[in-house]
């Protein structure tokens, strides 16, 4: 993307864009989605929010909650992204071939099962008093 003139992002930030619901999706669950801490999920939307490429909406199925969903500009990475993708598997299928590739899809996309669940922070133990 850079080499394109994309802005920079990051890969949980990439991440972020392949789970994103179009009509919007919260934090917790694109947490889920992306097998990471709110923590996380909230700091890559961040970065994206403030690169004009995200925008927060209210939910309209709760008012406490916000969606997250792209903007025009976030549109347009996006649409330009997957066109990089597209070269690069053709330029894959070039060198493998078709099936090999069709092939390497399958396996990817193949359901993984629930994402991990992010192991929580270590506790330090109490310093023993003397």
């Amino acid at each position: 993307m850079n080499a394109a003139g994309g802005p920079p992002v990051t890969s949980t930030q990439v991440q972020l864009f392949a789970v994103l619901d179009p009509e919007g999706t919260t934090v917790a669950a694109l947490a889920r989605h992306m097998g990471v801490t709110r923590q996380t999920a909230h700091q890559a939307v961040h970065g994206l929010v403030s690169a004009g490429l995200l925008e927060q909406i209210p939910d309209p199925a709760s008012a406490r909650q916000r969606l997250i969903r792209r903007t025009p500009a976030g549109e347009r990475a996006h649409h330009q992204a997957e066109r990089l993708l597209q070269d690069l598997e053709g330029q894959l299928a070039a060198r493998i071939g078709h099936d090999a590739v069709n092939a390497l899809r399958a396996t990817l996309e193949a359901p993984w099962g629930p994402a991990p669940t992010p192991a929580p922070p270590p506790t330090s133990a109490p310093t023993p008093t003397t």
